[in-house]
């Protein structure tokens, strides 16, 4: 996913997706410990993709604060 997609995402569509990822890597990271897991590169990109929705709200976060 890509920073300009989720800048033009509203707060609430963030913070759903957020949830929906966390738990989507939740779910993979128990497929790996049970061995199951067929993408092992799924979780890095999951894990870089919460961190950009993370960015995205704490840039929200300061804007709305400074405000």
């Amino acid at each position: 996913m890509k920073m300009k997609e989720l800048t033009e995402l509203t707060t609430d569509e963030l913070l759903t997706k957020r949830r929906d990822l966390r738990q989507e890597s939740l779910h993979l990271r128990l497929q790996q410990q049970s061995g199951q897991l067929e993408q092992p590169s799924r979780l890095r990109l999951l894990r870089r993709d919460i961190a950009r929705l993370e960015t995205v709200l704490s840039r929200r976060a300061k804007q709305t604060a400074s405000k």
